[in-house]
């Protein structure tokens, strides 16, 4: 089994702007305001998370294959 990340680059598909964030291990971020440009970004159908759907890494739970808080 891998090590999971708790860590993961959020990458606005907005503007672009991209910040390193540390991930929730115990909740789920459904909101998050982008710093660049403001937009609100929340997950994608289907995703449990903003991690899973604009992250470089998914959140803990789904890296370990487990369910999300979603």
């Amino acid at each position: 089994m891998n090590a999971l990340l708790f860590d993961s680059l959020l990458i606005c598909p907005h503007g672009g702007h991209a910040k390193r964030e540390a991930t929730p291990i115990d909740a789920c971020l459904f909101f998050y305001e982008c710093e660049g440009c403001k937009v609100v970004l929340r997950p994608k159908p289907g995703d449990c998370c903003v991690f899973c759907s604009f992250g470089s890494v998914p959140c803990p739970p789904v890296q370990a294959q487990r369910p999300c808080c979603g």
